[in-house]
């Protein structure tokens, strides 16, 4: 069973978003995802600085299994990427909450509407259960 941490909010699209401060959330994907791609073994990462909006593409994940893109749980702009992930792919299944984060992203608008538009602990263990 895959874990699911209570403290995240989850997207449909698999990716998590916790914030870090003050207007600042940071992504990855959850450890369902990464169980279901497999070995990962390159993250394509965005640009830091670059404007998003929830939905939107920010790069692809390959796995020995398959490439799937990654999306965007917020709108805004991007603030920092984890360069760890070109030298260490293999971050997203070890920790996919930790050291395998994907980014971090300054929120456009009002921080708890937009994380309130993902899905709750509860709600994402429903859906991939």
């Amino acid at each position: 069973m895959s874990e699911i941490r209570e403290n995240l909010v989850y997207s449909d699209d698999h990716e998590w978003a916790l914030k870090v401060e003050g207007n600042v959330v940071r992504v990855g994907i959850s450890d369902h995802a990464q169980c279901q791609l497999g070995d990962i073994v390159f993250v394509e990462l965005p640009e830091a600085g670059a404007a998003v909006s929830a939905g939107d593409s920010i790069g692809t994940i390959e796995s020995v299994k398959t490439v799937s893109e990654l999306y965007s749980p917020v709108s805004g702009t991007i603030t920092k990427v984890n360069n760890s992930l070109e030298d260490q792919p293999e971050l997203v299944n070890g920790e996919p909450y930790d050291g395998g984060w994907i980014i971090e992203v300054e929120v456009e608008g009002e921080l708890e509407e937009a994380l309130g538009k993902l899905l709750t602990a509860e709600s994402y263990r429903a859906k991939v259960d």
